[in-house]
């Protein structure tokens, strides 16, 4: 039983407690009193029928609400002292089974892309060992921005998620009906995003009107800085200043640290007393990507045979394998030069291929970012995408799985990124590219 179900019922049997009171002080005018008789019939029948579907027909309290059914005809037919109380008596040990049913919580799940997931992952685990949660990951569409900024193709990525994670198709759950008690959400942008969007029936500002507890944690993990420093502040503030955050009941971010700067960032944007608000709803209680990184272990992957060719000599030792990124924010500030930027870097690597293998993982919206925001770099780009697979110039990783792609590397060379953080916090090297520099 939901415990939003259980406080509803404990509700109308205060409700049918206060109704036999009434039955009790005009007993001497029945005539009066058959529409209410009826009306506690049909509340007690919804009742049990809400039993029925949550706890099985065997219940004890539907077998006790027929009783009381069956003492409600009773005083329709003779509205006595003795039939009266024999209704409250009915009640009182009505509720005192309700009070003895395990409630649980429903918690809803909200990623995106899957490629997110490990932002949710960690806390999804725990929720399903808890009896007391009823969980579901429901992956929600979104839609790529067109240049000019309305709805391109829409994406569902259900299918990609791994295969111990059960989905439940976002059309078959209706949130206004279920009302989860928590929802966890990664996507803090709503309608500001100007690259994808999330379809609108999922922006936090909707999700909040159909639960308790709206919950954001971010998809990303930043550099940690100083809270003093003005700077360093300033220039990430605008993942501060984000929908998910303002309307969120809950915000977990990946340190005590970081929650200092969001609530420095807030309370600067919003006014000195709302500085209290941002102290409650923020917790510095860690990232789940920190957790997903650390216990992904090589050894436990299952390498695609195609990645293992490129991954192995001919004596059957492995090569060092370097995990190659490229983010949005660089293409988007250096645009043509990051093409040849890294063109040139496969170029080299590819010299060096008896030793190292290049893993490149392009950040998940990369192409959705040029066709929004840079669409005639597009062609260019998808050309070089096609040369670096049909070279076999390295691996080419578009896949969800980011941690796969840190586990198998050794060390991390391309733009700055949260992933930087993610390579550091399980020891990995790591090389920051500099686009104005061409490798011979």
């Amino acid at each position: 039983m939901r415990e939003l179900q259980k406080k509803q019922i404990q509700k109308i049997l205060v409700l049918l407690r206060d109704l036999s009171q009434v039955l009790r002080d005009k007993k001497g005018h029945i005539e009066n009193l058959v529409e209410l008789l009826q009306e506690c019939q049909e509340v007690a029948i919804a009742v049990g029928n809400s039993i029925e579907k949550s706890e099985g027909q065997n219940h004890v309290v539907v077998s006790l609400l027929e009783e009381y059914c069956e003492k409600l005809y009773q005083c329709s037919k003779e509205l006595s002292e003795e039939n009266i109380s024999s209704l409250e008596s009915i009640l009182i040990d009505i509720a005192s089974c309700i009070d003895e049913i395990r409630a649980k919580k429903m918690v809803c799940f909200l990623p995106y892309k899957a490629a997110m997931w490990d932002s949710l992952e960690s806390v999804w685990k725990e929720a399903i060992k808890d009896q007391d949660y009823e969980t579901y990951v429901i992956p929600i569409p979104y839609f790529d921005r067109k240049a000019d900024g309305s709805f391109g193709e829409m994406h569902y990525e259900g299918a990609l998620y791994p295969e111990d994670v059960p989905i439940t198709y976002y059309e078959n759950f209706d949130f206004e009906e279920n009302r989860p008690d928590k929802i966890f959400i990664h996507n803090p942008y709503d309608e500001y995003n100007l690259v994808t969007s999330v379809h609108p029936a999922f922006y936090s500002s909707e999700l909040k009107k159909y639960t308790d507890e709206l919950i954001y944690i971010p998809y990303f993990v930043l550099d940690e800085i100083d809270p003093e420093d003005e700077r360093a502040v300033e220039g990430i503030a605008h993942f501060c200043k984000v929908s998910g955050v303002v309307h969120a009941d809950k915000v977990i971010v990946q340190s005590e640290q970081m929650k200092q700067v969001y609530v420095k960032v807030l309370t600067d944007w919003m006014g000195e007393h709302t500085r209290a608000e941002w102290e409650q709803k923020i917790y510095g209680t860690g990232s789940p990507k920190l957790e997903k990184v650390v216990n992904t272990k090589k050894e436990d992957i299952q390498i695609p045979e195609q990645w293992r060719e490129m991954m192995q000599k001919p004596d059957g030792s492995w090569k060092k394998v370097v995990f190659y990124n490229t983010s949005v924010v660089a293409f988007l500030e250096h645009s043509e030069k990051m093409l040849q930027k890294i063109e040139n870097v496969f170029e080299v690597f590819r010299e060096f291929q008896e030793d190292i293998v290049l893993l490149w993982r392009p950040h998940p919206l990369m192409q959705s970012t040029i066709e929004s925001m840079k669409p005639e770099l597009l062609k260019p780009y998808l050309d070089l995408v096609e040369k670096f697979k049909t070279n076999h110039i390295g691996i080419y990783d578009d896949s969800s799985d980011l941690n796969r792609a840190i586990a198998l590397s050794d060390a991390y060379f391309g733009d700055p990124s949260s992933v930087v953080q993610l390579c550091q916090k399980v020891g990995k090297p790591v090389m920051i590219q500099d686009v104005e520099i061409e490798y011979e």
